[in-house]
């Protein structure tokens, strides 16, 4: 998959990907195998690091899922060496509005668009075997996860370059719960709004899902670029589910001697 298609507005079905926290390579593989339309490499709350975020993208090169990182803070020389090393997109917490999304793009972009510093023998470039002009531009994940980027959110969307509203809906939601005065909107209005925002813009709106039971709900809102959960959580249920059902194993009663 490239860019182009990935933020293409014609697919009936949604892209689906998933959540990367632990930064392992080997689990970076196995999710980018099986098929997931992208990945998400976390670096703001994952165990993983610059260190190993060249490793995983290294793991998933050559699959259709496309590499998109997540940034902890929108500081310019994370998203460098993030897009040097080959991510396809950077995600960027916390955008409250067009401004902040604007100094996200200057990151991402070389002059005059932008501030990015230019490497003709940077890894997205395969080491100077290809162009620059070869690779299509970066992906901008811009997460709404407060109030004020529901309230911003057209203006946001109607930013040049921004490709998805991604909404962190726990930040969302512990922000509307604190922040709100007893007037904020419901959950699910300011989920309304940003898709609106989205769409009015031509752009795509995206959000975490935790349960996979949720999924029809919001695909039927309007959401198309959704991560369904991470593999921290596939882990923890899937031990826990595992563990729950040796323990209650009944022991064979012996037989009585005699």
């Amino acid at each position: 998959m490239t860019p182009s298609n990935f933020s293409r507005s014609s697919r009936p079905e949604p892209f689906v990907g998933t959540w990367l926290s632990l930064g392992s390579p080997v689990v970076a593989e196995i999710a980018a195998l099986s098929g997931f339309d992208w990945l998400l490499f976390d670096l703001e709350h994952g165990a993983g690091s610059e260190a190993t975020l060249l490793a995983n993208l290294q793991a998933v090169r050559g699959t259709p899922a496309l590499p998109i990182v997540r940034v902890g803070a929108p500081h310019p020389d994370l998203i460098l060496h993030a897009l040097d090393w080959g991510a396809a997109g950077i995600m960027v917490p916390h955008i409250d509005s067009a401004d902040q999304a604007r100094a996200c793009l200057e990151a991402m972009h070389y002059p005059p668009r932008g501030r990015r510093g230019l490497s003709r023998s940077a890894r997205a470039y395969d080491y100077g075997l290809r162009p620059p002009d070869a690779v299509p531009p970066p992906l901008l994940f811009a997460q709404i996860e407060s109030l004020r980027g529901v309230e911003h959110a057209d203006a946001i969307a109607a930013v040049e370059g921004v490709d998805v509203l991604f909404v962190g809906p726990a930040d969302l939601g512990h922000d509307l719960s604190i922040n709100g005065n007893g007037h904020a909107p419901p959950f699910a209005d300011c989920l309304a709004r940003v898709v609106a925002a989205a769409r009015a813009a031509g752009k795509h709106p995206g959000i975490l899902v935790r349960d996979s039971a949720d999924l029809p709900s919001l695909v039927a809102q309007g959401f198309t670029h959704i991560a369904l959960d991470s593999d921290v959580a596939i882990l923890r249920q899937r031990y826990r589910h595992l563990l729950q059902h040796a323990r209650h194993v009944d022991r064979p009663v012996p037989a009585p001697t005699h």
